[in-house]
């Protein structure tokens, strides 16, 4: 199947969890060559086969993981992770670039986060490094480093779970220890990074919007789409303090009430008007090549990013 081009009678883009699709002109390792000409019959090919088939399995991967890879390079995978509810990366996109070294998986696998210049998370930098026990870019337990039973799934899970969590801020080494503190200039601190993870991850969409990977540029525009107005929506609910940052549910009509920060009362007003620029043009200009977008949808559509920047 063509990844990112199959449509459901519903409308909905049905974009596969685990593709093999055209190699990625834009992939970080493009240049690795490290298993170029591998034998069918060798053990690290067999290996990956092996991955291909535990992240192409039923219910392996989580719903909001996505990850392709490639025939003509089957050293080189790409993975999105959604960010989860609850936590200030919700409903953003994290791309992660992934290159297997030729003594796989005896050695663990590179793996770039494409940050667009940010640094929301302190296990993800600017350039792109992961810090992980797992692939062995941070010093941690040792039952926690990588073995060569260890998976490119549980490299993903680990990733989401334990990097992209509620409480990033923990995420410091030197601050792991206050997690569970109630010292106000803790608590204080750890809701402050999550404003401005939150905010940088806004950013990361907005870039995203613009420069979409390859390969992926359907699932961008078509995941943008669903969230938008969610997105617009806890935007206000932060700016105004009737949630929390990660903690805003449209469903709910009681939230806690928290007193809010000017400078991030600033940050929101600023992201949202970048936000609403960013799906207008681009969300629409996508959702003009799509055959069954009518001009009716389109409208709606504005209404609802409309009803989300003022009320």
């Amino acid at each position: 199947m063509d990844s990112g081009t199959a449509e459901n009678h519903a409308g909905i883009i049905d974009f596969p969890h685990f593709d093999v699709v055209p190699i990625a002109t834009d992939h970080t390792y493009l240049e690795s060559k490290q298993l170029t000409g591998i034998n069918a019959n060798s053990s690290v090919y067999r290996h990956i086969m092996k991955e291909w088939k535990i992240l192409k399995g039923e219910n392996n991967l989580p719903d909001s993981i996505y990850v392709q890879a490639y025939e003509t390079r089957i050293d080189l995978l790409r993975a999105v992770i959604v960010g989860s509810p609850g936590t200030p990366y919700h409903d953003g996109l994290f791309f992660f670039d992934i290159c297997l070294p030729h003594d796989y998986p005896n050695q663990p696998p590179k793996v770039h986060y494409i940050s667009h210049g940010y640094r929301l998370n302190p296990n993800l930098y600017e350039n792109g490094m992961v810090c992980l026990s797992l692939i062995n870019t941070w010093s941690g337990d040792k039952n926690e480093s990588w073995t060569p039973k260890s998976t490119i799934l549980q490299t993903l899970v680990s990733i989401q779970g334990l990097v992209l969590n509620d409480k990033p801020y923990f995420n410091e080494p030197s601050y792991a220890y206050d997690k569970n503190s109630n010292r106000p200039e803790i608590v204080k601190n750890s809701i402050v990074y999550n404003h401005n993870a939150f905010i940088l991850s806004c950013k990361s969409m907005i870039h995203i919007m613009h420069n979409p990977p390859k390969n992926f540029e359907n699932f961008v525009i078509w995941h943008f789409r669903a969230r938008a107005g969610l997105i617009l929506a806890a935007i206000g609910a932060y700016e105004t303090g009737r949630a929390m940052v990660g903690m805003f549910d449209r469903n709910s009509s009681v939230n806690a009430r928290v007193e809010g920060m000017q400078t991030f009362k600033g940050d929101l007003q600023k992201i949202r008007l970048e936000l609403v620029v960013a799906f207008s043009l681009y969300i629409s200009e996508g959702m003009s090549n799509m055959k069954f977008v009518s001009f009716i949808f389109c409208f709606l559509f504005f209404c609802l990013i409309l009803f989300a920047l003022f009320f």
